[in-house]
C-alpha cells in the first residue's frame, strides 16, 4: 500500500550541477535545460543565483516565459545565503520570484571554520528566523530552508533549526548532504525522525563523494513519506555537480518507478515523463561538453546493449530476462538520422542565406530578409555566448521569443 504522501523532483542543475570545477554553463543552456525539465513535468528547477548580477537578466527572462505560459508547470526558485540582504537584494533584482531556498551551515565543523568564532549558533539562527520572515512578509510563496552540512549536524540541533524555520514561516526543509557521507540506513532513520518532530516537507540534497547520492535520496525520500509528509529530491541532469556530483535525475526517477521494493511503497509525482530522459541528457551532455558515461543507467549508450551469448538470447525472446524496463520508457528506440552529405550551418559568422536555408529546414520561414535578419543577429550573439553551433531547438526557441532570448543574451559588468 502506498503512503498518500508523494515525493516530487526540484532539479538544480542550473544552481548546484553549474558549480562543477572547470566548467561552465551559457543562460541560454540553462533557459532550455528549465524548458526540458518544464516539459519532463519535473516539479520545480533551481534556476540560479538572484543576487548575482550576470544571473539577473537570466532569471528575470526564464519568469517572463513562465508568466507568458511557455514555460507551463515547472516552478523556478532562486537560492540565496540566509542573511535578510541577499533576500532584499534577490527581490530587488528580480521582483518576480516567487520561490526561493535560502541556505545556512548547521554543523559545528562548518560554523567554526566560516566563521571563526565571530558569530555564535544563537546568533546565526537569530539572522536565520529573520531572514525567513522577511523574505515571507516580501510575499515568496514558497521558502525552503536549507540546512547545509545537515549529515554532520546532531539531530537534535536539526530539529531545533527545522522547528525555527517552520515558526517564522517555511514551507520545507532541506537536508544537506554537502559531503556525501550519509548512507540509506542511517539517513532514513533521521529523516524520519526529523519528519516526525517538525510535520515539515523534507528535501534531500545529496552529494555523490561515495557513490550513494541516489540511494541516500530515494532512502530520505521513503523517510518522509512514511513519516507522514511530502518529500523532495534535489537532481540534477547526468549527475552533474560539485567534486563526485550529486543525485542524478534519470536514476532517481527509474528508482522510485522500477525499485522492487520502493515502486509499491511511495508514490512519485505523477507528472513527471521519464520519456524525456533521453533528450535532456543527450543536451546537458552537449550544453556542459562532458559525455555521458557509456554505463549511465537509462541513458548510457550501453544501458541497453547485450553481448554476452545466454544475456542476448534471453533478451532476444523476452526483453524482461535481462532489462527491467523497455528503452521507450526513457525515450530510447527510434534511430537518429546523421546526415551525411552537404550541411549548412548557422552561426556567429553566418549570412542571411545559409542562415535562411537552416530555418526552412526548420518549418520556420520567413517573409524576406530584412525580417530574418533580427533573428539572425539573435543567433550569431548566441552562437558566440555558447561557444558551439546552436541545437535545433535553440534555434527555435530564439525565433519563437527574440525579445526573451536577447534578455538572456546580454549580460552587463
Amino acid at each position: 500500500m502506498k503512503a498518500k504522501n508523494k515525493v516530487y523532483i526540484v532539479d538544480v542543475t542550473n544552481r548546484d550541477g553549474v558549480q562543477t570545477s572547470r566548467i561552465l554553463l551559457p543562460k541560454l543552456s540553462k533557459t532550455m535545460l528549465n524548458l526540458y525539465l518544464d516539459k519532463m513535468g519535473v516539479y520545480q528547477s533551481e534556476l540560479g543565483f538572484p543576487v548575482l548580477k550576470h544571473e539577473v537578466n537570466y532569471i528575470n527572462a526564464n519568469l517572463e516565459l513562465a508568466k507568458k505560459g511557455v514555460i507551463k508547470g515547472l516552478k523556478l526558485e532562486g537560492w540565496c545565503r540566509a542573511i535578510p540582504e541577499d533576500v532584499e537584494l534577490a527581490l530587488k533584482n528580480c521582483p518576480g520570484i516567487e520561490h526561493l531556498n535560502i541556505s545556512t551551515s548547521t554543523s559545528p565543523i562548518m560554523v567554526e571554520a566560516k566563521f571563526q568564532g565571530t558569530k555564535t549558533w544563537k546568533g546565526i539562527v537569530e539572522a536565520f528566523v529573520q531572514t525567513v520572515r522577511l523574505a515571507k512578509e516580501k510575499g515568496i510563496k514558497t521558502l525552503g530552508v536549507n540546512a547545509e552540512d545537515a549529515s554532520r549536524t546532531e539531530l537534535g540541533r536539526l530539529i531545533d533549526f527545522a522547528l525555527a524555520g517552520k515558526e517564522a514561516g517555511a514551507d520545507r526543509f532541506r537536508y544537506c548532504d554537502t559531503l556525501g557521507t550519509e548512507d540509506p540506513i542511517t539517513i532514513y532513520e533521521r529523516v524520519k525522525s526529523l519528519a516526525g518532530a517538525t510535520g515539515l516537507p523534507v528535501e534531500m540534497h545529496c552529494h555523490n563523494d561515495i557513490g550513494m547520492a541516489v540511494a541516500v535520496s530515494v532512502a530520505g525520500a521513503c523517510a518522509a513519506v512514511e513519516g507522514g509528509v511530502d518529500a523532495y529530491i534535489n537532481t540534477t541532469v547526468n549527475g552533474y555537480g560539485e567534486r563526485a556530483g550529486n543525485c542524478d535525475l534519470v536514476s532517481a526517477i527509474l528508482a522510485l518507478t522500477y525499485s522492487s521494493g520502493l515502486r509499491d511503497r511511495i508514490l512519485l509525482d505523477m507528472q513527471v515523463d521519464a520519456g524525456r530522459a533521453w533528450e535532456i541528457a543527450k543536451y546537458a551532455s552537449y550544453a556542459f561538453n562532458i559525455p555521458i558515461p557509456i554505463n549511465h543507467p537509462g541513458v548510457g549508450a550501453n544501458a541497453f546493449a547485450h553481448e554476452s551469448g545466454i544475456h542476448a538470447d534471453g533478451a532476444l525472446k523476452d526483453r524482461r530476462s535481462y532489462e527491467l524496463y523497455d528503452p521507450a520508457v526513457v525515450g530510447r528506440g527510434k534511430p537518429e538520422l546523421v546526415e551525411t552529405g552537404r550541411i549548412i550551418t548557422t552561426g556567429e559568422y553566418g549570412g542571411i542565406k545559409g542562415f535562411r536555408h537552416v530555418y526552412d529546414n526548420l518549418g520556420i520561414h520567413f517573409h524576406n530578409d530584412n525580417e530574418a535578419r533580427s533573428i539572425l543577429g539573435l543567433v550569431q550573439y548566441a552562437n558566440l555566448h555558447t561557444q558551439k553551433p546552436l541545437t535545433d531547438d535553440e534555434l527555435r526557441f530564439i525565433a519563437s521569443h527574440p525579445e526573451i532570448a536577447g534578455k538572456i543574451l546580454t549580460v552587463r559588468p
